[in-house]
């Protein structure tokens, strides 16, 4: 049926669709074995064992951050934004007489709040008994009826709240007062913190995964198998500074406020890790 002109036209046409059907299948194996990095890689290991490494350092802070608000009672809500405006541009005329870059003052909140207050409505007395003058009783009056008492608007609170970056940590006890004596009424923290968190959280879980590998070797010892590789990890890391309180002056004090002794002291950085290992 191959002979002839036909025949060979059809023969043909056969290996040409061979030869595309292989290449197609030599395309996809390479395509297939391209995305594996070796044999088996797919295949989840058998035997494996999982260790935990606790990292932690001492490190000493570069930054602290203070936050404090500047609040405005007033029977009108324009006159409490007005008064707060004032008070607001004191503080931060003194914070860039201290040297703070404008880019380190952030306003972290502002509102205006109708302030309201709770009255007791006036209860009518009641009406004095009448007496029967042939009987000489007396007969009761009805009680008269107490109003229920209700919220009365006194006026507006206006407050701005800023987060001011101090990277002078000697200058955080005179600037906390400082301050509350340009008119911060509400003043907290300092909190101490890392201009570069990155850098004592990388040495953190150095020590940590350090930690965990001198456990795989010792488990690794004890049970008589051999590590092979690292087939997941799992990171906790962490370790915030506690926040430092700090009262400031009251509203309108215009006594100088004593600048108070704050010790940046030292931050406790930890990191903890998980690593699961192939044994064999």
């Amino acid at each position: 049926m191959f002979e002839g002109t036909e025949g060979s036209g059809v023969r043909r046409a056969i290996t040409a669709a061979a030869w595309l059907l292989v290449a197609f299948l030599a395309a996809e194996t390479i395509a297939t074995l391209s995305g594996i990095r070796y044999i088996g890689a797919g295949i989840a290991p058998a035997n494996t064992i999982s260790v935990s490494g606790h990292g932690e350092i001492q490190a000493a802070p570069t930054l602290a951050e203070v936050s404090f608000s500047v609040v405005s009672d007033k029977s009108t809500a324009q006159a409490a934004q007005n008064d707060a405006a004032t008070k607001q541009a004191a503080v931060s005329a003194y914070l860039k007489q201290a040297g703070i870059a404008d880019s380190d003052i952030q306003t972290s909140g502002y509102s205006v709040y109708p302030q309201y207050e709770y009255q007791n409505a006036v209860c009518p007395q009641p009406a004095p008994p009448v007496y029967n003058g042939s009987s000489g009783s007396a007969s009761s009056q009805a009680i008269a009826y107490c109003p229920p008492g209700k919220q009365v608007l006194t006026g507006y609170e206006a407050r701005q709240s800023t987060t001011v970056k101090i990277r002078d940590l000697t200058k955080v006890g005179d600037v906390l007062a400082g301050v509350g004596q340009a008119g911060a009424t509400e003043i907290s923290s300092p909190d101490f913190t890392f201009d570069d968190p990155n850098a004592p959280q990388e040495q953190a879980r150095e020590k940590a995964i350090a930690d965990a590998k001198a456990k795989a070797d010792t488990l690794a010892k004890e049970l008589g198998v051999s590590l092979v590789r690292v087939v997941s990890f799992s990171e906790n890391g962490g370790g915030a500074p506690v926040p430092m309180l700090y009262a400031a002056a009251s509203a309108g004090s215009t006594a100088k406020s004593s600048a108070p002794q704050i010790n940046p002291g030292q931050n406790t950085v930890t990191d903890d890790v998980t690593i699961t290992y192939e044994i064999r």
